[in-house]
This record gives C-alpha cells, sequence and structure tokens, in this order.
C-alpha cells in the first residue's frame, strides 16, 4: 500500500501503518491540535505538574546512569533518533520486541559537524564524547556499517519509562475526556500496548520532544548535571508543594501552570517545606557529592537555589521570572508529542 499523508489540524497519519488492506476513514471531529492540547494542559497544571516532573526527573536519571554521562547518552539516541526517521521515511515500523530483538543496531552515517549541529555543542565536546563511545565499544565500524552495540550498556530498554509515559498520557487523555476535547476512554496499559506496537514510531516523537528539552536547559545553565540536580530541587519541592496543597484543601485555588509554579516558590519561602541535602541530591541522581556541591554552588551564584539553616538546597523566586518563560516554550514540544500520541489512540 502506498504512503498516504492526510495534514489537516496538523494532524498525519502514515497509513500503510495504521490500516489494513481496506480505506479507513478518519473522524476528523475527533482530532486534536497542538493548541487545544497545550491550552488544556497548561489550565490543569495542578492535576499534572508532580506527575511531569516525575516523569522528566526519572529520564534524566535514566539518561545519567547509562555511561555516567549524560552528552553520551544524548548523542546516542539523537543518532538512533536519525535512524527512526530514516524508517520513517522508508515507511518501515518496528514494534517494540523487534527494536530490542538484537543487541546491535545499525545507524545512519552521520558527521561531527552534523551532531554539533543538532545538539549546539562545540565541536571538540562532540568529538571527544564520540571518541570515547567508540573506546567503550558501543559506537563501532565495521567495514562501511556504524552500529550502537546495545549490549555494552545497562539502560538497553525504556521498560520502566515507557510505562511512566503511558501513565502520564492516561492522566492528560483524563483531563481531556473532563474537558470535553477527547473522547476515547483509554487506560494505562492500553496507551503501552499502543506504543510497544508503533514503538519506531512513537520513541522518535519521544526523543523530539526530550531532545530540544535537554539542549535548552544545558544552555541555560550551561551544563546537563547542573539542569538534572537543580530539577531534583523542583521535584521535591512540587511533591511538598502537592502534600500541602491537597491537606490545605486548596486545590482549586491553583489550577494553572503559573499559579502551580509560583505556589511551589511560595510554599517554601513561607517554611512550609524542606529542601534537600547534598548528601540526598547525590543519593537521589548518582552524581558524586563533589560533583553536587560544586554545580549546586553554581547554581545559588546564579540565583537559581539558594541554603536553609539545614543546609538544604531550595528554589529561589527568581525561577519564576528566568525559567517559566523557557519551559512554556518547551511545553510547545510536549503538546506536539501528546498530541500526535493521543491522535493515534484514537484511530488505534
Amino acid at each position: 500500500m502506498g504512503h498516504y499523508l492526510v495534514d489537516t489540524c496538523s494532524f498525519w497519519v502514515s497509513y500503510h501503518v495504521f490500516t489494513t488492506m481496506s480505506l479507513r476513514q478518519v473522524d476528523f471531529s475527533k482530532v486534536l491540535t497542538d493548541d487545544q492540547v497545550y491550552d488544556h494542559m497548561m489550565r490543569s497544571y495542578d492535576q499534572l505538574g508532580r506527575d511531569w516532573i516525575v516523569h522528566q526527573w526519572s529520564w534524566m536519571n535514566n539518561v545519567y546512569q547509562a555511561f555516567k554521562d549524560h552528552y553520551k547518552y544524548l548523542i546516542v539516541i539523537s543518532l538512533v533518533e536519525k535512524t527512526l526517521q530514516f524508517y520513517d521515511q522508508m515507511n518501515i515500523q518496528h514494534t517494540y520486541d523487534q527494536f530490542y530483538s538484537k543487541s546491535n543496531f545499525q545507524i545512519e552515517k552521520f558527521s561531527i559537524t552534523e551532531l554539533c549541529e543538532k545538539l549546539q555543542l562545540p565541536k571538540e565536546t562532540v568529538r571527544r564524547k564520540v571518541l570515547e563511545l567508540e573506546k567503550l565499544g558501543v559506537l563501532r565500524r565495521i567495514k562501511k556499517q556504524i552500529i550502537i552495540d546495545r549490549s555494552v550498556f545497562s539502560q538497553v530498554k525504556p521498560e520502566r519509562q515507557i510505562k511512566l509515559t503511558s501513565k502520564y498520557i492516561y492522566l492528560i487523555s483524563e483531563i481531556f475526556i473532563r474537558d470535553g476535547i477527547y473522547s476515547k476512554r483509554i487506560d494505562a496499559k492500553y496507551i503501552e500496548n499502543i506504543i510497544r506496537k508503533n514503538f519506531g514510531l512513537c520513541w522518535r516523537w519521544f526523543y523530539r520532544m526530550q531532545i530540544p528539552m535537554v539542549i535548552g536547559y544545558h544552555e541555560m545553565f550551561e551544563d546537563i548535571a547542573t539542569f538534572h540536580l537543580w530539577g531534583t530541587v523542583v521535584m521535591n519541592q512540587a511533591f511538598n508543594y502537592k502534600k500541602n496543597m491537597s491537606e490545605s484543601n486548596i486545590h482549586s485555588l491553583t489550577p494553572d501552570y503559573m499559579t502551580f509554579n509560583k505556589g511551589i516558590v511560595l510554599d517554601q519561602e513561607n517554611d512550609k517545606t524542606s529542601g534537600v541535602s547534598a548528601m540526598s541530591l547525590s543519593d537521589m541522581t548518582d552524581i558524586p557529592r563533589a560533583t553536587v556541591i560544586r554545580k549546586c554552588r553554581y547554581l545559588m551564584n546564579h540565583g537559581y537555589l539558594k541554603l536553609n539553616d539545614k543546609k538544604q538546597y531550595l528554589m529561589t523566586g527568581m525561577n519564576i521570572d528566568k525559567v517559566l518563560p523557557y519551559q512554556r516554550k518547551i511545553f510547545r514540544n510536549k503538546a506536539k508529542f501528546l498530541r500526535k500520541t493521543l491522535n493515534l489512540l484514537t484511530i488505534s
């Protein structure tokens, strides 16, 4: 069957993936747009904020755990995403089981310059990390082929990440059903099964959300590990704030994105929450304690964090002015990922 594209309301479907030999019709009245997803997501952020922070924090931990180096993993998934894009263009799709049926994964040819442009990193950094990946045996050249050897590093299959992502998409779908913009009743297990069935497609969408996010935070904090630690402090405060908010029965007063995030900062300013010590940050992220202290010193010097009298790190009010406007841009990519996935679930 040929490759038909439908481009209405920013929605496209590759019919060779989603249909049998008989022609299927899509009910476009049930199709979501990026703006719909973004607006409703931001308006209901009190119900989604903590779960999203946990989702992202868990993914960042996996990124670091693979090589104890965020940049090496970022390079690997960038090469995988590029190859998945080629597969999609050639009408080749992989299920989760098919994708991980072999430990070796052949990727498209790439150049250091191409990686630098995509990741917005200095050429010397990318070249050094690629050489380190080759020394580890992760990247190998066999004649004219370039191979990623997934058996060399432990964080290969995103089993837990798929479950976390499916759970978050389920929470989104329930809110959208309540708001009247989504009609298909689905559960987290169904979502997980559809992602596994269309893994090559869905995980390319996932990487296209995550890679720009990490690149953007690298630019903001000048280092990915610094962002990782800052995000861990944010997660701790989001958990404390959500708990205090539930206990105070003020859920309905803080529904949107900006109010929720302002509440997190004001909550700790009113001494209602505890921070995170350097030792706890190290235990939670597996980043060495000396590195944690050095990175947190940078965050304090630039106004992102402060220490309380218990030597615990807390956010400052500057996060509202400097970080939140950037996060709004990031969430546009998040809205695209959710829109595509929810539309895929609608027609599945």
